[in-house]
């Protein structure tokens, strides 16, 4: 599993690179910096700003004492999502994107719980509760 996940960081990294260099070579490299720059700062706005209403959103179904699982799910998108636009390149800029915005994010999340249920049905995953007195 670990050697699945260094391909793909090193697959990303060279598929990003690449990127850099052909759009770089297109459009020049300042305007190429530029447009990096950029949408790291607009990703990050936007996931604060999706961040803090998910954070809310979990607030009131905590008040409410409902379980905040979709809140949860969508605020590990974000997250992640977040991170890519901070990792420069293209391919993590539009992978960024698609998890910050809710309608492909929903598609992302769809994913997810089925992973995650395919992991506690066959037993990679255990839950653990404990009672407190």
């Amino acid at each position: 599993m670990i050697r699945i996940g260094m391909f793909i960081v090193l697959v990303v990294a060279i598929v990003e690179i690449w990127g850099l260099v052909a759009v770089g070579s297109w459009i020049g490299p300042l305007p190429t910096v530029g447009i990096v720059v950029a949408t790291s700062l607009i990703g990050a706005l936007f996931a604060r700003k999706q961040g803090i209403a998910v954070l809310q959103l979990a607030k009131v179904q905590l008040e409410n004492r409902q379980l905040p699982g979709e809140a949860i799910i969508d605020g590990i998108c974000i997250l992640l999502g977040g991170f890519l636009l901070l990792v420069p390149g293209f391919l993590t800029d539009i992978l960024g994107v698609l998890l910050l915005i809710p309608l492909t994010r929903g598609i992302a999340k769809i994913a997810a719980k089925r992973k995650l249920l395919a992991w506690i049905e066959k037993g990679n995953m255990n839950w653990i509760s404990r009672r407190y007195p």
